[in-house]
C-alpha cells in the first residue's frame, strides 16, 4: 500500500512540474499614473509612478525595477496588455515602443486595449477580454488626447 502511496505522490508532483504558469504585464501610461500590473495565475504585483516627463523617459528602468522586484524574468511573461489610449501623447508612444520591442525580442505577444475597455480600473478583465476575442493581437492603435 505505501508503494501505491508513493507512485501518485510522484505522479503528482511531475504533473505540477509540467503546468504552464501563464504571465501578463500590463502596461498602462495613457492616464496621470504610470501603471504597471502583473497577474500570473494566483499572484499579482501593481506599481504606480507620476506619469511626468522624467518617469516617461525613463519607463524602460521602471519596467525592468518593477519585474526584478517581483522576481518576474522577461522570459517568464506570456503577454503585455498595452493601453493604447486616448492619453498622453509621448507617454502612449514610450508605451508602444517598449512592448513592441519586447515583441521582437522576446517573442511575447502584444495586445491593444481602450481605456474605456477598463471600467473602474478593472484590469484584472483584460485576460477575459482576450479570451472573448476583443483584443487584437500584435495590432497596437494609438488614440491620442486633444
Amino acid at each position: 500500500m505505501l508503494k501505491n502511496l508513493l507512485y501518485v505522490s510522484c505522479e503528482y508532483d511531475i504533473s505540477q512540474k509540467n503546468k504552464k504558469v501563464m504571465t501578463n504585464l500590463i502596461i498602462d501610461t495613457a492616464g496621470e499614473k504610470i501603471f504597471l500590473k502583473i497577474i500570473s495565475d494566483n499572484k499579482e504585483y501593481i506599481n504606480k509612478h507620476n506619469n511626468s516627463r522624467e518617469n516617461f523617459d525613463e519607463l524602460v528602468k521602471i519596467i525592468f525595477s518593477f519585474l526584478d522586484k517581483n522576481n518576474i524574468n522577461l522570459s517568464d511573461i506570456n503577454n503585455i496588455f498595452i493601453n493604447q489610449g486616448p492619453g498622453k501623447y509621448t507617454s502612449i508612444r514610450s508605451a508602444i515602443s517598449i512592448a513592441k520591442a519586447l515583441k521582437i525580442s522576446k517573442n511575447i505577444n502584444i495586445y491593444g486595449y481602450d481605456s474605456a475597455q477598463i471600467a473602474n480600473n478593472n484590469y484584472d478583465i483584460l485576460p477575459e477580454l482576450l479570451k472573448e476575442g476583443r483584443l487584437t493581437k500584435n495590432f497596437i492603435q494609438p488614440k491620442y488626447s486633444k
